[in-house]
Order: C-alpha cells, then structure tokens, then sequence
C-alpha cells in the first residue's frame, strides 16, 4: 500500500436536485438537502443543506437561497461547486492537517449531455475531487438494490427522484435502452401548489407542498390503509386572510394523476425497445422501484396494475443510488460503465 492511499479520501456522492447524499467508508456521513444560502451583497457562503432550506422562502433580500440543481442537472455552478466543497467539508469535520486528496464517484442522469457531464465533473474537480469518476444513476440504483448488474440477465430499474425519472434496462454491466424524463419529485410538488391554488383558493410554499406530498401524497385515489387528511393553512388569494383546509390522500392522487401517466408512458416506452429475451427476465424478476417518488402510497400498486410485470419498492429507496455509487467506488477498475 502506497502512501499515495493513505493521503487520498474515497467518496461517493449522489448529487441529487433534491437532496445530496455523501458516503464514506460504507456510511452515509452526509444527507442533507441541495440547496445553499448565499450573502446577496459579497455573494459568501451563509449555510448549506438543512439550514438554508429552513430560510427557504423565508429570506430577506440580502439572502437569497438557490438549488443548484434542476432537473438533475447543475444550473448554477458556482452555487454547486459552493455546495459540493461544503459538504465534502462535513465529511472532514475533524481537524486535520492536511486536506487529503479526493477520489470521487458521482452519480448523474443517464439523459445528461456532453455539456451536462463536463458541468458536474469540472463542479466535483474544483471542489477538490483528484480523480472523478461518473455513473449514470438507475445503474447506481441498480447497484444499490442489490442486482447483479454484470449477469447475462435483464434488470429493470425506475428511479423517481427530485428532478428526473430515470427509466432503465440493464444486463451485462451496461445500460441496454433507457429514457430519463424531467417529470419527478419536484413537479409533484409543482403539480400540488397549482392543485391548492385553482381548486381551494389557497397559496402554498414549495416546503408547504412537499409537506403535504409526504403526508398524503398518493398514487391511487383508493388506499387499503389510508393516511389522515393533512390541514393546510395559508393565505386565501381573494381576500389575503388565514384559512383551514384538510388536504385528503384522494384529492392528490387526482392532481398527480397527469404527470404519473408521463411516467407510465416512458415505462412502457422503454418496455417497447426492450430486447425480447431481456424482457422475458424482467416479466419474471420485476421492475425495481427507487429514488425519493418510489415512496408516493400505492405507486408500485398502480404500475403493477397498469403494465401487467410486479413493481418492487427498494428496501432504502432513497439512498439506492448512494449507496450503489459507493458500492462502484469500491470496484472502480472492475466496472467498466464508470467514466473518467
């Protein structure tokens, strides 16, 4: 063993629009939202993760909070780059006395473009990364799960995360056909804050709305076991005074209903351009279901119904993709589907 190695930090992160995951060691050291808190005026760093997401919505004008991601992707860099060092920054909370080099695994979209790729890996590089190395997500995912992704058999992977859908088909250690749409978490959010506007009158934040979508958020408008109704409170548009209103698990099944049938579609999409023998493994092993949106109540349920293979929900569907990332990190010469 080198000297090189004990001077180098191996880390794998899931740079997700909604929330950014770190692994260290096996452990997830850092899960904290993607978002930052920044001084209007010197353009300084004010807080990072969790702390700028309590200001969220609620700043002055000389704070001013961005997501540096959207859809999936980086869409201000310097934000990300302030985000990504921060939170590298987390992992090595203990004082050292050296800041040791950093071998990064990264997980992006699997629709990124050149341009999209060179944005995260340049991010990941200022922000200290020596060598990066890229995965798309739903092979992350896949990873992550549990799959033997290198078999001579078909997998696949959905995995709804905050910005994109990653739809994928996966067998030998690559990705066979695949379809990433920018219809995710965010735009359920999106989706309930039009939804509370038109139908009760009422504006909502986009905390408020992701509120409700973890309380009640639903797939199907009949549940077996169904949640208690969420009371919303907020400003009425027409007159400006406080109102009550119970939000029921029906009511959103109705209002995502338009942008779950955007995601049934690419399902079968890539289901279509699916070679025969691979779709005859997945009919038998089911579709694998990951990422935050995989947690929406009865969505596995409804897509089984709709496309006739069974949907499983990941054990730990929110960090499939992290830990699949730190599972790459460990074999990055053996797994031929990371890029430099």
């Amino acid at each position: 063993m080198s000297i090189f190695s004990f001077l180098t930090q191996e880390i794998a992160i899931d740079l997700g629009t909604a929330n950014t995951i770190i692994i260290h060691n096996d452990k997830i050291v850092v899960d904290e939202p993607s978002i930052v808190a920044v001084d209007t005026k010197s353009g300084k760093l004010i807080a990072i993760g969790d702390r700028a997401r309590q200001m969220h919505g609620k700043t002055h004008e000389n704070i001013k909070t961005i997501r540096p991601l959207k859809d999936g992707v980086i869409a201000d860099f310097n934000a990300a780059e302030q985000m990504i060092r921060g939170m590298i920054k987390m992992v090595n909370k203990k004082s050292q006395l050296f800041t040791p080099a950093l071998k990064m695994v990264v997980s992006i979209p699997s629709g990124s473009t050149e341009v999209e790729i060179r944005a995260v890996r340049d991010s990941s590089e200022h922000a200290g990364g020596r060598d990066v190395y890229m995965i798309y997500e739903p092979m992350a995912a896949a990873l992550g799960i549990g799959l033997d992704v290198e078999a001579p058999e078909g997998s696949m992977v959905v995995d709804i995360g905050g910005g994109t859908t990653e739809i994928a088909v996966i067998a030998l250690g690559g990705i066979v056909c695949n379809q990433s749409i920018r219809i995710a978490g965010d735009g359920f959010t999106a989706d309930i804050q039009a939804y509370m506007r038109h139908q009760h009158n009422i504006k909502i934040g986009e905390r408020t709305a992701e509120e409700i979508k973890i309380a009640v958020g639903s797939a199907l408008p009949d549940l077996e076991v169904p949640p208690n109704d969420f009371v919303v409170r907020g400003p009425n548009l027409m007159t400006a005074m406080p109102i009550e209103i119970p939000v029921s698990y029906q009511e959103i099944a109705h209002c995502l209903e338009k942008s779950l049938n955007k995601v049934e579609a690419a399902i079968v999409s890539v289901l279509e351009q699916t070679p025969p023998e691979l779709y005859a493994d997945i009919v038998q092993k089911g579709i694998y279901l990951s990422g935050g949106g995989a947690l929406l109540k009865g969505l596995a349920k409804r897509l089984t119904d709709k496309v006739n293979i069974t949907f499983h929900v990941a054990e730990d569907p929110l960090h499939a993709v992290a830990r699949g990332a730190g599972i790459a990190l460990k074999y990055v010469d053996k797994f031929p589907f990371l890029m430099r």
